[in-house]
């Protein structure tokens, strides 16, 4: 039995993580609320360039959580110099990497009148991208200085910068979507306006918060005795890029889901927008724990104390079964009523009810692929997790989404169970994966 301490530990950690990860979700429940009030059309726009455009955001994201392990592991092995390093590199050569993020995000853009979306949903959904693709440059400028700051333990600047910068959001959305204050009624566009200020908003107050912080000061101001090196970037984007390449093909399956979605209709793929937030908020808290683990793992690893590796791994995953199983249990009860929270539409709720108990039966598996996920990152295990995931959600996921959905004709309910077998499958081959890390004789750090 696993002392009550380990879980303590990492719950400490975890609960700064989880209130970001919350508030970056609930700004985007948020979002759909208010869009859902002003037309079927509108939410289902939000929802195609949405899941446009998270995949490109992610495959960025991706890779500077490399940078998070690295600096941790390095704070564990007592080299404060190693990890200024690392920061120094990272910083100085993040901006072409950002740049390119950012040019692929607007590229992008001209292929989606081709993805088989009725016109009202393209016409609509096409402005509200563009915004999304230019708040790019500083989201990416906030995630890199987030896991620089995760990766020397601290944990609660990104959280008030990112809570702050949603209640920015929140406001900017009233405002700028209904018109208040004398402001233009813009609708969904509207709704882009203030997603971009609110990105711009965020680096700044994180770099103002860590200015508060004596440790993380202290830290910044090691990298004036050290010189950037591309070697060290060039380990980072090792480490990254297999991250964003795992992330990328996982939400690749499910953005792709609400385009066969659409190919259904306006109805069901708002409902998949109402009920896929849903589930990404829940599956942001065990996101949370995940990210703990890896700051845990690789702390311990940098500091030799491998018997302790097999504790921190289980109570992980105990944690986050534990959050996702009381996820489900909300899921299941509350079906019908939460919808309505989004659209008045009857449709659409009916619907989103119907995908929500799909989500039920998927959360503990959701919870305990990315838990695991979060470990092996610890041991800097990145590839494993890239093939597995490939294969669970590219081939098993969206390949039993579409034959349930259009073959057998099950519609929106076959392509959620697409996500179930998907997950299902990641999360048994990567429990494996994580037995084997833990053999006795735990190997050396990579």
């Amino acid at each position: 039995m696993l002392p009550f301490s380990e879980y303590g530990r990492l719950i400490r950690l975890a609960l700064p993580l989880v209130m970001t990860q919350a508030g970056q979700i609930t700004v985007h429940l948020v979002d759909n609320a208010m869009i859902g009030r002003v037309g079927t059309t509108e939410l289902a726009a939000a929802s195609f360039a949405n899941s446009i455009y998270v995949v490109i955001m992610l495959f960025g994201i991706g890779v500077f959580m490399g940078v998070t392990p690295l600096v941790s592991r390095a704070r564990g092995e007592r080299d404060d110099l190693a990890a200024a390093v690392l920061m120094k590199s990272s910083l100085a050569f993040s901006g072409l990497l950002i740049a390119v993020v950012t040019a692929l995000a607007a590229a992008v853009s001209l292929a989606m009148p081709l993805m088989g979306q009725t016109d009202a949903v393209v016409r609509l959904s096409l402005p509200y991208y563009g915004l999304l693709a230019l708040s790019t440059i500083p989201l990416l400028t906030f995630i890199l200085l987030k896991q620089i700051g995760e990766g020397l333990g601290n944990t609660v600047a990104a959280m008030a910068a990112t809570l702050i910068a949603n209640l920015v959001n929140v406001g900017g959305n009233y405002v700028l979507i209904f018109g208040k204050f004398g402001f233009p009624e813009l609708g969904l566009v509207g709704a882009g306006y203030a997603t971009l200020f609110s990105r711009i908003v965020s680096p700044l107050l994180l770099v103002a918060l860590f200015a508060c912080v004596p440790s993380i000061r202290s830290s910044f101001a090691l990298m004036r005795r050290v010189r950037a090196s591309f070697a060290r970037f060039a380990r980072v984007l090792a480490v990254g890029l297999p991250i964003a390449g795992q992330m990328v093909l996982e939400v690749a399956a499910f953005s792709w889901s609400a385009v066969m979605m659409g190919w259904l209709g306006e109805v069901p793929l708002a409902s998949h927008q109402i009920a896929m937030g849903l589930a990404t908020f829940s599956f942001m808290i065990a996101n949370a724990v995940a990210m703990a683990t890896t700051i845990r793992v690789s702390f311990t690893l940098g500091s030799a104390d491998y018997g302790g590796l097999r504790r921190l791994a289980w109570s992980s995953v105990h944690v986050a079964g534990a959050s996702m199983g009381c996820c489900a249990l909300a899921f299941l009860l509350l079906r019908h009523d939460i919808p309505r929270l989004f659209t008045p539409d009857g449709r659409v709720i009916a619907q989103a009810a119907s995908l929500l108990a799909i989500a039920a039966l998927f959360q503990i598996f959701d919870g305990l692929q990315i838990t695991c996920i979060g470990i092996l990152r610890g041991f800097a295990d990145v590839r494993a997790p890239m093939l597995i995931s490939g294969f669970s959600y590219m081939v098993i996921g969206l390949g039993t989404s579409w034959f349930l959905a259009f073959p057998l004709g099950f519609g929106p309910e076959g392509i959620w169970f697409g996500f179930l077998a998907g997950l299902a499958a990641a999360c048994a081959l990567l429990l494996v994966r994580i037995r084997m890390q833990l053999r006795p004789g735990v190997p050396e750090p990579v």
